[in-house]
This record gives structure tokens, C-alpha cells and sequence, in this order.
């Protein structure tokens, strides 16, 4: 906690909260910079996830844009664990299971999954409440669907 926590307050703890849209979004974003860089290939799977969610269907893109920098604010200043930490709570728990899938495939465009980003993964199925047998299967479809 800094100095200017009690005189200026947690600028991510009094900013608007989140809702459904930014939970799911925030959480393929944290995926996206788990291992500390965000690929190519994981911004355009990223992008296109979302945009076949109905979730974003009546979003204007400037208030996708608007969505996007306020997430890109909370991991610039807190990681991606700030940034799970704010959005796995307000994903609704018919898209746990939805929201897990997309971060694993996220993780695993690049072709390799590293050591953050299996730790990333352990600690998503923990917080969206995904039993470890489900997790596991999920995980199994998306290397197969990544493979090749």
C-alpha cells in the first residue's frame, strides 16, 4: 500500500466497476500478457473471440474502445493478476466454463505453453471455480485444436 492510498485513495479500486463484458474481455487480456508480452497471434485471437461473442453484439466500437483502455489501465498498473483479480467475480457462472476455454486457447496460439502461462491457467481455474477433471478436458480439446 502507498502513502497516497489513504489521502488519494486505490485509483482501481474507485474506478466504475466492472460488469460481464469486462470480466470476460479482461480475463482473455489477462491470458493474452501472462507470460509478459502480449503475440500477434494472441491479440488477433483475442480480438476475434470477442467479436463473435454476443456478449459485444450491441457494443458501438467506441464503446469497445472505451472497455478496452480501462482494462489496459488496470494491467498496466497491477499485471494480470490485478487484472484477473477485478474480472473473474463478474463473469457469470454459465460462462466460467466459456471464459476458461478462450484463455487456454489464448495461451496456447503461440504454439509453446511456458511455466507463467501454466501457472496462469491453474490459478483461472481456480478463481471461475472449474473442477480439476473439467479443466483438464478443456485443456486436452484446446491442444488438439491448436495442434498443427
Amino acid at each position: 500500500m502507498s502513502l497516497f492510498d489513504d489521502v488519494l485513495g486505490d485509483e482501481m479500486s474507485t474506478q466504475a466497476k466492472f460488469g460481464p463484458q469486462e470480466g470476460f474481455a479482461g480475463v482473455l487480456l489477462s491470458a493474452s500478457a501472462c507470460d509478459g508480452h502480449i503475440a500477434d497471434e494472441e491479440t488477433d485471437n483475442l480480438f476475434l473471440t470477442l467479436g463473435q461473442k454476443k456478449l459485444y453484439q450491441r457494443m458501438t466500437s467506441q464503446q469497445f474502445k472505451s472497455m478496452f483502455d480501462r482494462l489496459l489501465k488496470v494491467l498496466k498498473k497491477g499485471g494480470p493478476e490485478k487484472l484477473l483479480e477485478v474480472c473473474c467475480p463478474v463473469v457469470p457462472p454459465e460462462l466460467h466454463e466459456t471464459v476458461f476455454a478462450n484463455a487456454v486457447d489464448i495461451v496456447m496460439a503461440g504454439g509453446s505453453v511456458d511455466s507463467d502461462e501454466k501457472e496462469f491457467v491453474d490459478t483461472l481455474s481456480t478463481k471461475l471455480e472449474i473442477d480439476e477433471q473439467r479443466a483438464r478436458t478443456i485443456i486436452k480439446v484446446m491442444a488438439y485444436k491448436n495442434r498443427g
